[in-house]
């Protein structure tokens, strides 16, 4: 390939309907780093995106499903069993996805094409660091 670095595979998945985008890596990964901080504000900081985003993208899947996602907890949120069982479902599909496309693309093209990585979740902070 002329010396050039491999290509990296990306995949954008998602499921949705006539009303809207139910979960896709995005959202899932909202979700996750909701568990992981507790905070909204924070999980939407960390993935670049405002909070008002961020708030109507969690309040367009829990009125698709029906049911809470996330909800207050104290000064901040906590994920629902339903939250933690659509994020959770959502990255190990999405993980079995991309490792089929990826040996595909290994089977399909003369070069190796690599994984692309996305920074999913992050050790927490200490408080010197905020």
């Amino acid at each position: 390939m002329n010396n050039l670095p491999p290509p990296s595979m990306r995949l954008h998945i998602w499921l949705e309907n006539d009303q809207g985008t139910l979960i896709g890596l995005g959202r899932a990964m909202l979700l996750i780093k909701i568990r992981e901080s507790g905070s909204l504000r924070k999980a939407a900081e960390e993935l670049g995106i405002s909070y008002r985003a961020a708030w109507g993208k969690v309040r367009q899947a829990q009125e698709y499903l029906g049911e809470e996602l996330v909800r207050k907890n104290g000064k901040g949120y906590v994920l629902t069993e339903a939250g933690e069982n659509l994020a959770r479902g959502f990255m190990e599909w999405y993980d079995k996805v991309e490792r089929f496309a990826l040996d595909q693309a290994q089977d399909h093209f003369p070069w190796p094409v690599l994984p692309f990585t996305v920074k999913r979740s992050s050790p927490p902070q200490s408080n010197s660091a905020r």
